[in-house]
């Protein structure tokens, strides 16, 4: 049994998807069964992360854990880890995040912070672990969509900005690789996964374009307004400004370099963001 939170986000929906064709019996959490629209195969369970119900339950009988952030912040995770050990877990692999560099640079943005801590955690746990270290989520230009619809335009800070998207089905094969590992191979190891290839928030955008057939553009805005813009819900106005000056320090020194994670650990090429992007063109249209 392989219990995965986050299973109604995207790399968990890709990743029970995942698991299931691989013949794994998933138990999917997530705050609304009802609406999950899970696979039937699939053990779905009602699970609020951040409240006070008991987390044993969750874990009875389960060999393996995966572990994001996303769902339900930092201390529910931590929650999850130690019932998860308490349940005889074995193994957990954890979404985490290319910001960490296991330096003492880790201080230094918030992001890093907050994963480095939970990776000391799981490290402390004396479970078997694996962490797939995420950066520049394709998933993350969803944000534009609502924009894009309705004019086609997109307003940002630094038009110039790089990345290297990566698929969230990527992100999930990489982890279900890792969950289902029977050798050992890839127990101890952070795998940086990035996509295939190194984009501009403006090609990013032309890309949505060509997938869902309508002009697209960016237009420059200030780093206050793209700020104030991205405040809301568990960002603060402080943390967005934060994230908007690290995103203007990559249009000149770009923070990753391209990994090939995805076809060391998964045998094939990861996904481009023109794959992506066709993907999701019904989100933009």
């Amino acid at each position: 049994m392989i219990v995965v939170t986050g299973a109604t986000g995207n790399i968990g929906r890709s990743l029970v998807g995942r698991l299931l064709a691989e013949g794994a019996a998933v138990r999917a959490l997530t705050r609304d069964p009802a609406r999950a629209g899970l696979p039937a195969e699939a053990e779905t369970v009602r699970a609020d992360l951040t409240g006070t119900d008991d987390l044993g339950p969750l874990l009875a009988g389960a060999q393996a854990l995966f572990l994001n952030l996303a769902a339900g912040g930092d201390r529910a995770a931590a929650a999850l880890l130690d019932a998860a050990v308490k349940a005889g877990v074995r193994r957990v692999v954890l979404n985490s995040s290319m910001a960490v560099t296991d330096t003492p640079a880790d201080q230094d943005n918030f992001i890093a912070r907050l994963h480095a801590g939970l990776e000391r955690a799981v490290r402390d746990s004396g479970l078997e672990w694996t962490f797939v270290r995420g950066g520049n989520y394709a998933t993350n230009a969803l944000a534009w969509a609502p924009s894009i619809r309705a004019s086609g335009v997109v307003r940002d800070a630094h038009p110039d900005a790089q990345g290297v998207p990566v698929h969230e089905a990527d992100l999930a094969d990489v982890a279900a690789v890792a969950l289902l590992d029977r050798s050992g191979a890839h127990l101890g190891k952070a795998y940086d996964v990035t996509g295939p290839e190194r984009l501009t928030v403006a090609q990013q955008v032309a890309e949505i374009g060509r997938a869902t057939g309508r002009a697209t553009r960016v237009e420059r805005i200030s780093e206050e307004e793209a700020a104030e813009a991205m405040t809301g819900g568990h960002l603060t106005k402080e943390a967005a400004l934060e994230l908007v000056r690290m995103f203007g320090r990559t249009v000149d020194a770009p923070p990753f370099p391209v990994s090939d994670a995805v076809e060391r650990v998964t045998g094939r090429p990861g996904r481009t963001f023109a794959r992506w992007a066709q993907d999701h063109a019904a989100d933009f249209s």
